[in-house]
């Protein structure tokens, strides 16, 4: 019963990266009870599952470096989308620009994690705007 969280509702966080598998972030994050965890390998696949899913993804995980679609972009775009605006966004990133972390939180997202980083880290803010998204 402890692992049914709201009923058979399963809230499901989207990782977006396009050049290495995130296997121990993809693990951290299924240390949350009752998440589940989606991967997108482009921010243009990844624009689409959360337009698709009618709500279904609870938060972003995005890296910036990415083909096409760039993780700045697809901030703007979750943030400028009327039923995606409030939704958490963590960017975990090897840029090396000193001014992205600023850039990042000018657009919206809600935290900066350079990389190498701590998958439990991520895990740990993660928890934390979920649980003040649902209060």
């Amino acid at each position: 019963m402890a692992g049914n969280a709201v009923g058979s509702l399963r809230r499901t966080v989207l990782i977006v990266e396009d050049t290495e598998p995130p296997d121990a972030l993809e693990m951290a994050l299924l240390a949350i009870p009752g998440l589940a965890v989606r991967v997108a390998s482009t921010g243009q696949q990844a624009l689409q599952l959360m337009e698709s899913q009618d709500g279904g993804i609870c938060a972003l995980v995005t890296d910036l470096q990415m083909p096409r679609m760039d993780g700045f972009e697809l901030i703007e775009r979750v943030r400028a989308n009327q039923h995606l605006k409030r939704l958490p966004i963590i960017v975990v990133s090897g840029d090396t620009d000193p001014h992205t972390p600023e850039r990042i939180h000018r657009l919206g997202a809600n935290a900066y994690f350079a990389k190498p980083y701590s998958p439990s880290a991520v895990r740990q803010k993660l928890e934390q705007l979920l649980n003040a998204t649902s209060s």
